[in-house]
Formats: structure tokens, C-alpha cells, sequence
């Protein structure tokens, strides 16, 4: 019998799962109020930029997906920056010699606020004011540093050497806070304070005008400034009219079928596409039968997500600049196909080639470059990123996964600019080269799950591109092993990093696959003998993700969700 070492988190009215207690807390005090779920999430997702500052910034990225149960839709919000309009391949490539940019030349716009308050705008119920009430308070009032924070804290004293404003934040008395310690922030509680006063004056009557006032006050005027003044006087490109220019987007999701579920994702500007192609890939196996985190498990999600990983390289881009075969690479012809290239017995011992995708759609290859495959190259892996999920009582629902540490932190404003496009691809011939106003191909990807057209699961993690791994084993664990959703998150989890990883530092180790100790030994030489290179990660690792789910009975009107302790996630309803 699998047990877990919290208690899932049951309810019958709302719920909210996040990367930290203290956003969690702000969701649900939102929802006691009064407020839909997209109120709750977005106090909650600000808070993780004031409560995880070494992975989250009210300044970086926030992709969203938002349910409607009124009208039984779902919208995404492409919360990710765009390059400045100066940021040409040959610019970049001229001023680094070919190397990662330095933080601030590979800032794109910050899309996170945008994303907040659009969301906010048009699927919310209450002003910005009583939505960011949570996270001004903490701003002023401080918290408690301890968790994931306290233990990242000394990794970020290079950063504070470059920034004086962010040592004086977290080095006061030039002594690096610990755990324990309270972190004010006055700088990012007086920008908040500044949003409000501009949905105050708005001129237009309601809500809604008053949300955009606020919009409107940060990205074309006095913040927008200070932000392009910032990042200019730094020698880089962002510049006031990038920011005037800049909007997010409202697209409908990417969606897939595994099992009897509906999968529903964000586009090709991330990896969602990804997470649907390696679900499809897997409909073609009795994983049940399989047995949960055996060798033969392992071994073919594994070999899966290799092929889906091998597709995102050669195909997945910004959507906007590349012509992404999409419904190919989605089809259930096309998944058929790659299941068929599955050995069962031998690992793949590198990325396989891509598939052909075009076959599998009306609209032809045409010139379709093919990128390199950067040599095998092992490099930092960076952390960052956080999730939130709430689902109200009406039954709406939002997933939303915010990111972007403190790097081009600016003191006035009190939070740090995205530097996202270290996201991108350096490699002319790559789907997410980079390229003026062009989107970094994001790893950030929340999601959520159908059954039967009802509102089945919403789920996320951090990880880089890990995410799409721990995602995949989440919804097996919950739908095929029938685990609740805190047994899911809590099982032992495995990832595969036998592809390029996501961006510009080129990382790629073939055959590696990472598998918590909890997988077993006799299991783990079980894959060893079929030709991954297995390597520990320990009991319980803060790579693996930090995965936050909630569950929806439909028929018996429960909620139960899931929130990982490899991090600093925890969930609250009733």
C-alpha cells in the first residue's frame, strides 16, 4: 500500500497548492473573501516573487491557463518577454564572442506583470488593489527566511557583487541574512503602491479600467522608464519603447489524449507541446501492466521522452517566426509512429533523430533547417521557476508557473528583470534562434486535465526540463496507479537528460538518466543493464521538481490536491 508522508489536503469549496505556505496563504484568503480563482492565483503568483526571490520575480515570466467553467473553456496567457527590437543574433553573437550573454544583455521584456493583470482584468473579480493586499503586506511587514531561501541565500552573493542595491537588501550590516532572519522589501511594496495609486486615478469607470490604468502605469510610463533607463545604462537593449510595444497574449491551449483524459497545454512559444507528445507516445503502452516504477516502466517513459525532447529540439519554437508543425507532431498517427521506434529491450544511447511530423499534417516540410546537436557538454544547471494551481467554488481554475530569479535587479523598483533569453538558441539553423521580438522557447508550462469535458486535474512543477518529465509521472501516478494526488507528488521520480537542454549553455549528457533512490537498486541495475547511464540523485531531490496538484471528483464534488516537500510547496481548502 503507498502511503505519503504528509496527508493529501481535502475539500468540498475551494483549494490552492503553490510553491510556498505563505502564497498559498494569500490564495486562500482571497478565496474566503469572495474571490474566483484567477483573484486567488494571481495574489498568490506575486507572492512567489516576494517569498522566492532566488526563483520567482514579479519582473520575469508567468505563463498562465485558465479555466472558464461558466463557458467550459480554457485560455492561455503567454506570459514570457520578447527580445528588444536591438537584439539581433549578429549583435548578440559580436558582443559575447559567441558565449552566454551576461544577464542583462539577455534581458527580454518582463511579461510576468502583464500576464498578472491581464489575467486579473479578464477572468477576475476584484480590484489589483485587494489582489496584491497579501503581497504588500509581506513586502513591508517582512517574512521569515528559511527553506529553499536560506539554503540558496550564499549562492546568490555573486550576484549581490555586481548589484549594490541587492546586497544592501540581503546583506544588511554587510552580514548575508540566515535562516530566521526577517527580508523586508520596501522598494517592491512602494512599486506596488504605485500600481494602486494608478488603478486609483484611472478616469474610466470599473474594474476592468482600473486593472489597465495600473497595466498601463508600468509598462508606459514612469516604471517603464526606469526600467529601460536601468537596463541601458547597464550597456543593454531592453529600451522604453520595447516595453510600450510589448502585450501578452490570450491563445487557446495545445491539447492531446492520454487515456480517457483531455490534456490541455500551453503553445510553442514553451515545451507544452512537449508534455502532450510524450503523453500521446505513451497511450501505446499498457503502463499499468508495466508495474509502477519498474525497470520496464522507467525504461519506456523514458525512451519517450526522449523521442518528444528530440521533436522540441528540431521543431519547437516561437510560433510567431517559425512555422511549427504542431498538428503533426500532435497527431495520433504521429505518436503511433514513434511508439513504434521504442526498443523495449536497449536504451537509446543518445537523442534519436526527429521524426517527420509533415507526413502527419496538411501543410507541407518546405525549407525546414536542421539545427546541430551541440556536443556532449556538462554545465550549471541554473534553478528558478515556482507554481501555482487554485480551483474555486464555481469550479473555475487557474495554472500558472512563474519564474525569473534576481538577476538585473533594480533597487528603486525592488525586483529583477528577465533574463529569459538565455532561453534561446545561438544556432542560426534552430527553431528558437533568437531574433528581434522573438520569444525564448520557454520550459515553464502549466497544464490541466479533461474527463468527459469536466475539469479533471490541474498540475505544474519547476524543473527546467525536468517539468515535462515529473508532470508525465504525476498524471501516470494519479490515473493509471490510482495514487491521490500527495502520494503522486511524493513517489520517486526519475528524468532523462539524454537531449540538449533548454538554451544557450548547451548541456547535454547521452544516455544520463537521474533516478531518487527510492526507484530501488535492483530496478536501477535493471536499467543499467539496458544501457542508461544511471546516476543517484539521492532521496528526495529539489531537481526532481517541486510538483503541486489538485484533483477534481466531479461526481462525489471533492477536491484533493497534492503539494511537493522536495521544495517549499504547500496546499490549503476546505
Amino acid at each position: 500500500m503507498t502511503t505519503s508522508q504528509r496527508p493529501a489536503v481535502r475539500g468540498v469549496t475551494h483549494m490552492v497548492s503553490s510553491g510556498h505556505y505563505l502564497a498559498t496563504a494569500a490564495g486562500y484568503r482571497i478565496l474566503e473573501d469572495g474571490g474566483n480563482a484567477i483573484d486567488a492565483g494571481v495574489a498568490a503568483g506575486i507572492v512567489l516573487g516576494v517569498t522566492l526571490p532566488q526563483w520567482v520575480s514579479f519582473g520575469g515570466v508567468a505563463p498562465v491557463m485558465i479555466y472558464d467553467a461558466d463557458c467550459g473553456e480554457v485560455a492561455t496567457v503567454s506570459g514570457l518577454g520578447r527580445w528588444p527590437e536591438a537584439a539581433t543574433l549578429e549583435a548578440i553573437i559580436n558582443r559575447t564572442n559567441g558565449s552566454l550573454p551576461s544577464p542583462i544583455l539577455r534581458c527580454v521584456t518582463p511579461a510576468a506583470p502583464d500576464a498578472w493583470l491581464t489575467s486579473l482584468e479578464r477572468f477576475g473579480t476584484m480590484p489589483f488593489e485587494q489582489v496584491v493586499a497579501p503581497a504588500l503586506e509581506i513586502c513591508r511587514d517582512g517574512f521569515v527566511v528559511q527553506g529553499t531561501l536560506a539554503h540558496f541565500l550564499p549562492e546568490m552573493e555573486p550576484l549581490m557583487e555586481t548589484s549594490p542595491g541587492l546586497r544592501n537588501l540581503l546583506k544588511p550590516n554587510n552580514e548575508l541574512l540566515t535562516e530566521g532572519e526577517l527580508l523586508k522589501q520596501p522598494q517592491l511594496a512602494e512599486t506596488f503602491g504605485r500600481l494602486i495609486d494608478a488603478e486609483k486615478a484611472s478616469d474610466g469607470s470599473g474594474r476592468e479600467s482600473g486593472i489597465r490604468a495600473a497595466r498601463d502605469s508600468f509598462y508606459r510610463g514612469d516604471i517603464a522608464s526606469e526600467i529601460s533607463s536601468f537596463v541601458q545604462a547597464q550597456d543593454g537593449l531592453l529600451s522604453y519603447g520595447d516595453l510600450a510595444n510589448f502585450t501578452v497574449a490570450i491563445e487557446p491551449p495545445v491539447t492531446g489524449r492520454f487515456g480517457d483524459l483531455t490534456i490541455n497545454a500551453c503553445g510553442a512559444w514553451c515545451q507544452g507541446p512537449a508534455l502532450v507528445e510524450t503523453l500521446q507516445i505513451l497511450n501505446g503502452f499498457d503502463l499499468a501492466a508495466l508495474g509502477h516504477n519498474s525497470a520496464d516502466y522507467i525504461h519506456v517513459v523514458v525512451e519517450a521522452i526522449k523521442l518528444a525532447f528530440a521533436d522540441r529540439h528540431y521543431f519547437i519554437g516561437d510560433p510567431e517566426f517559425v512555422p511549427v508543425p504542431l498538428e503533426g507532431l500532435l497527431s495520433p498517427s504521429y505518436a503511433e509512429q514513434r511508439q513504434s521506434e521504442i526498443d523495449l529491450v536497449h536504451a537509446n544511447p543518445e537523442m534519436p533523430p526527429p521524426g517527420d511530423p509533415f507526413a502527419h499534417q496538411a501543410e507541407p516540410r518546405g525549407n525546414w533547417p536542421t539545427p546541430a546537436i551541440p556536443e556532449s557538454a556538462i554545465a550549471p544547471i541554473p534553478e528558478d521557476t515556482s507554481y501555482i494551481c487554485v480551483v474555486d467554488r464555481w469550479g473555475n481554475a487557474f495554472s500558472a508557473t512563474p519564474s525569473d530569479a534576481y538577476q538585473n535587479y533594480i533597487p528603486e523598483l525592488g525586483f529583477g528583470i528577465s533574463s529569459r533569453g538565455s532561453q534561446s538558441w545561438l544556432d542560426p539553423d534552430h527553431p528558437a534562434v533568437l531574433a528581434p521580438n522573438k520569444r525564448p522557447r520557454l520550459t515553464p508550462n502549466p497544464a490541466m486535465a479533461f474527463r468527459d469535458r469536466k475539469l479533471f486535474l490541474t498540475f505544474g512543477t519547476p524543473g527546467l526540463d525536468v517539468q515535462v518529465q515529473a508532470m508525465t509521472q504525476l498524471l501516470a501516478n494519479i490515473t493509471v496507479f490510482d495514487l491521490n494526488p500527495q502520494e503522486a507528488v511524493e513517489a520517486p521520480r526519475f528524468a532523462s537528460y539524454s537531449f540538449p537542454l533548454t538554451g544557450m549553455n548547451g548541456r547535454y549528457e547521452p544516455g544520463l538518466l537521474r533516478c531518487e533512490s527510492g526507484i530501488g537498486k535492483k530496478t536501477i541495475d535493471d536499467l543499467s543493464a539496458r544501457g542508461h547511464q544511471v546516476k543517484d540523485w539521492g532521496d528526495r531531490n529539489y531537481l526532481a521538481g517541486g510538483l503541486c496538484a489538485i484533483q477534481i471528483d466531479s461526481d462525489r464534488g471533492t477536491l484533493t490536491a497534492g503539494a511537493d516537500f522536495r521544495r517549499d510547496c504547500y496546499a490549503m481548502g476546505r
